[in-house]
């Protein structure tokens, strides 16, 4: 089958786009940061007034709170100031709108490759392009706004932390709030979903052969290859 290395190269990017960016969107460490909290109780494990490391870490849709060296760890849906917040809203609704585009442009790209025939299907391809390139730019618009109000975004605790009983959690001190694991994860796949659509848009452009070179009267003719 003659596929152009541009639609291989799209079929390939596309997916991979796909994996990273749903691995941002599901994993809580989109932003982090840490507090010291002192005056632990002996329920936690520890004499009164021990001076504590707290991990707090918030994705889209989980935020979770760990003490640092510790396995005690305990995440919860976002809640509060930071649910309610319209920029991570924003970045939700984008964010899934990106998954399903790109899902939707690589079963176009998918079939347009056609593995059982001879002549890839490229107005096809070329569409599914054009879904997975604007996936990537949901996203894209999406971390952006994530990053640049990233300090600015609510921070909230759940009235359930039952396992932080011992702790005045909802005293904690400021956090130094900053960019974690899940935002670069998505950046990166991202770029991969808008290269990937770029490539197969490009698979559109038919290719010409050139005049033969014994004929004055042979002209330039299209093929599908």
């Amino acid at each position: 089958m003659h596929t152009p290395a541009s639609m291989v190269t799209g079929i390939v990017f596309a997916p991979l786009g796909l994996v990273l960016v749903f691995t941002a969107a599901i994993t809580p460490q989109w932003r982090e940061g840490q507090a010291r909290l002192g005056g632990a109780s002996q329920a936690m494990g520890g004499a009164k007034g021990t001076e504590l490391l707290l991990l707090r870490s918030d994705g889209l849709w989980e935020s979770c709170l760990q003490v640092a060296d510790s396995e005690l760890r305990e995440c919860w849906p976002v809640s509060g100031p930071y649910r309610r917040d319209v920029r991570v809203r924003a970045a939700q609704g984008l964010v899934l709108s990106s998954l399903f585009l790109c899902g939707a442009g690589i079963v176009l790209a998918s079939i347009a490759v056609r593995c059982w025939t001879h002549v890839p299907l490229r107005n096809v391809a070329a569409g599914g392009g054009l879904l997975v390139a604007l996936s990537g730019m949901l996203s894209l618009v999406a971390l952006g706004v994530y990053t640049h109000h990233l300090s600015d975004l609510g921070v909230g605790l759940a009235s359930t932390t039952s396992e932080f009983q011992g702790l005045d959690v909802h005293k904690l001190p400021s956090l130094a709030l900053h960019p974690a694991g899940s935002l670069y994860f998505g950046w990166v796949g991202a770029w991969v979903q808008v290269l990937g659509g770029v490539a197969l848009l490009l698979g559109f452009r038919r290719l010409q052969c050139p005049p033969w070179p014994h004929s004055e009267r042979a002209e330039a003719y299209e093929v599908s290859c």
